[in-house]
């Protein structure tokens, strides 16, 4: 959401994506479009980002945005279980015409380019079909998740980067990669690795939201050096981020997750602050910034260090929810 995507720009990020929006209710409901999409003019360039299986009901969802955004994106990647009830996301992959209909009724009546995350196959073969297909329907980019849909757990499954290079060998339009971007060292393989113009991250960049400037935790060090200010204290960034919830008002159920995220080393030292949290049925900006500062006065945290070597490229953030990863 917006705060969100705002801390990631701060931090390196040169574009950003909203979590994925359900087409039919986005297109129905003045309510729930107030509330799970905002922008300003400073949140660009932007991917809003669809999941749908209807053409006629993406594309009334996508004229309400067009004109917000530099590209409308389908999340064909989606492998959650709430993505197979509704049929859509990564389960689309077994209806390639549906597909097809998709990115072409928006291409066609768009006046912002159409980008598409996909998955891969467990074929390579029947993954370069998907993504020709998808580039002849009209889609400007292509962000490639390397992971099948099967292949729910990022920590347990490698992305396959060597797939992702030949999606990009074989496409003329640009290839974003996905999957197995920790910290800057990530992005430099990955570019190396797959060719690929940019990449994305969604899960490691929920927990550290400076993963683009070059900031990761301090393990990664051989030679120990570090920042003359001492690194960046994960409450810090949580400050940080409540700012801009005041700033861009967003709901209190995106703020309480992404706290659980940005705050989880510290949680894990002291627990029974997690547990008051969570035992809040109503929050208040001057309850959370009071529990911020408490965790930050009881130490703990894990801090965040600069790779001064780090490679300084072309970036794309995915600000994604987990569960939409």
């Amino acid at each position: 959401e917006l705060p969100f995507r705002m801390l990631c720009r701060r931090y390196g990020a040169d574009a950003a994506y909203t979590p994925m929006l359900h087409s039919r209710i986005f297109s129905e409901n003045e309510k729930h479009r107030d509330m799970e999409f905002t922008t300003c003019k400073e949140d660009r360039p932007l991917f809003v980002q669809f999941c749908a299986n209807d053409p006629d009901i993406l594309l009334q969802a996508a004229k309400l945005v067009e004109a917000h955004c530099d590209y409308v994106d389908l999340n064909f990647g989606c492998p959650q279980r709430i993505a197979k009830r509704g049929y859509y996301g990564a389960f689309l992959m077994d209806n390639l015409p549906l597909v097809k209909s998709l990115v072409q009724s928006l291409s066609e009546n768009l006046c912002v380019p159409v980008s598409c995350k996909i998955r891969i196959f467990p074929r390579l073969e029947d993954t370069l079909a998907y993504a020709k297909m998808l580039e002849e329907a009209g889609a400007s980019l292509v962000a490639v998740h390397g992971r099948t849909r099967d292949e729910k757990d990022g920590k347990k499954f490698r992305a396959d980067w060597d797939a992702i290079k030949a999606v990009k060998d074989a496409l003329r339009i640009p290839v974003l990669a996905n999957g197995n971007i920790r910290h800057m060292e990530d992005v430099k393989s990955c570019l190396q690795h797959t060719g690929a113009d940019g990449v994305l991250s969604a899960e490691p960049l929920l927990e550290n939201p400076a993963l683009f400037a070059g900031f990761r935790t301090k393990e990664w060090k051989e030679d120990g050096n570090e920042d003359g200010d001492g690194g960046l204290d994960p409450a810090d960034l949580a400050i940080e981020y409540l700012k801009l919830c005041e700033q861009y008002p967003v709901p209190w159920r995106m703020i309480r997750s992404h706290l659980h995220k940005l705050l989880g080393s510290c949680f894990r030292v002291h627990p029974q602050v997690r547990e008051e949290f969570n035992a809040q049925t109503k929050l208040t900006f001057e309850g959370l910034h009071d529990m911020v500062k408490r965790l930050k006065e009881l130490g703990g945290g894990i801090p965040l260090y600069r790779d001064q070597t780090s490679l300084q490229s072309q970036i794309v953030s995915n600000g994604l929810a987990a569960s939409n990863a």
